[in-house]
């Protein structure tokens, strides 16, 4: 099976995200979660220049990084500013720097207004300038996706005039989630056919709703790495969440991953509770109701040799499947709930109670397992004869005029 690298990018592009900033010990936080619970390859935790805080988060991270031998997992996004970023990073601590090159003739000459041998001269002072500082290089080529859609001549010269370059990879982004899975392959597959010796990333944009199929695109056609966040936070529609495409390349195209999903709910709430962006419930695999079963047909076909699982098993993420009560739950719903509280009814009781949760859904009450028995009491005892009730004794307190 294909080792796909994973390089996870919550702590600087997800932090792109409207609203959201990780203080200091929340990002060490994270870190070390994304590290050495989930076990992603990489992690990108920042952008040079910043702030002053974020240099003090950068510098935390990198130094516990340091004593976890984890530092050249560390990377951090560097510019092309005549060596400002790379003296940043290297006072930070960190070991790789991620250049942003432009990856797009539009970009390069309009943004920068540069001509394409001028911005490689730049690019090749600033890798020489990072190699003096001993940090290794990745770049990124921004826009790449629009640069191989409008002026692929120039993306091709941009690599041929680097490909020598002491640069550890070339990280393909597509910056504005412009991109399909059919042109995602075609991209990445003319890439990698023109340029076998260097290792690609791919970077994918949600924009479109298509990041997850663009990264399985990527992937198929020989993507030896993929960026991710988790929550597929990041600016605008942001990225392609990590829960989503680890099931993606797992099941889908049966590739390797270093990835313990076993945590990736476990991060997944901690990233929530950190940048207040909640997980709509319906998010696949983190979602809170993706393994609820709802139709009572659905409930007695699992009870039948799990007749509606799918390989994506809840206990592979550390969750459990759930049932839900209502008025589509039926017997076998109900029954499923029952068993997981060790509560036994006849087929009488058992109709009684399905009545009553039926009932209850009609009137968009909303049920749980915690209800059960209650509910169960209730409607037993619901036929049985009035029973007259004797006050024993009782007491009476006033508490006019006191004051608090």
């Amino acid at each position: 099976m294909r080792q796909i690298e994973i390089l996870d990018t919550t702590l600087r592009d997800g932090e792109q995200t409207s609203g959201v900033s990780f203080a200091a010990q929340e990002k060490l936080s994270i870190a070390r979660l994304l590290l050495e619970e989930l076990r992603v390859d990489r992690i990108e935790i920042a952008s040079a220049r910043v702030s002053e805080g974020e240099f003090e988060a950068v510098k935390r991270v990198c130094e516990w990084a340091g004593k976890r031998g984890h530092l050249n997992k560390v990377e951090i996004l560097g510019f092309l500013d005549n060596g400002i970023s790379i003296k940043w990073i290297k006072k930070a601590g960190g070991k790789v720097a991620n250049l942003l090159c432009k990856g797009s003739l539009k970009h390069c000459t309009q943004q920068l207004r540069k001509s394409p041998e001028e911005h490689i001269e730049a690019i090749r002072k600033e890798i020489s300038f990072a190699k003096i500082n001993g940090l290794q290089v990745n770049i990124y080529l921004e826009d790449w996706s629009n640069g191989m859609l409008h002026s692929p001549e120039y993306v091709f010269q941009l690599v041929n005039a680097l490909k020598n370059e002491p640069i550890e990879r070339i990280m393909l982004p597509d910056t504005l989630g412009i991109l399909n899975p059919y042109s995602s392959y075609d991209y990445c597959k003319s890439m990698i056919n023109r340029y076998p010796e260097i290792r690609f990333d791919f970077h994918a944009h949600n924009d479109y709703d298509l990041a997850v199929a663009n990264v399985y695109s990527a992937a198929k056609a020989g993507i030896q790495g993929i960026h991710c966040t988790i929550n597929g936070l990041g600016e605008r529609a942001g990225n392609a969440p990590l829960s989503s495409i680890l099931a993606v390349l797992h099941d889908q195209l049966q590739t390797k991953t270093n990835i313990d999903e076993r945590k990736v709910n476990q991060v997944s709430r901690v990233v929530e509770s950190y940048s207040g962006v909640r997980i709509p419930s319906n998010k696949p695999v983190i979602g809170e109701h993706v393994f609820t079963q709802c139709a009572g047909v659905h409930a007695d076909g699992d009870s039948k040799n799990n007749l509606y699982f799918n390989d994506l098993l809840p206990e592979r993420f550390g969750r459990t499947r759930e049932y839900a009560l209502g008025k589509t739950s039926g017997k076998a719903n109900i029954k499923k709930n029952l068993e997981a509280l060790g509560i036994e009814l006849d087929e009488t009781s058992m109709k009684k109670v399905t009545e009553r949760i039926i009932a209850l859904g009609d009137k968009k009450e909303q049920v749980t397992q915690d209800d059960l028995p209650y509910i169960i009491s209730d409607v037993l005892n619901h036929d049985s004869e009035d029973q007259k009730i004797h006050l024993l004794n009782y007491s009476l307190s006033l508490a006019q005029g006191l004051h608090p």
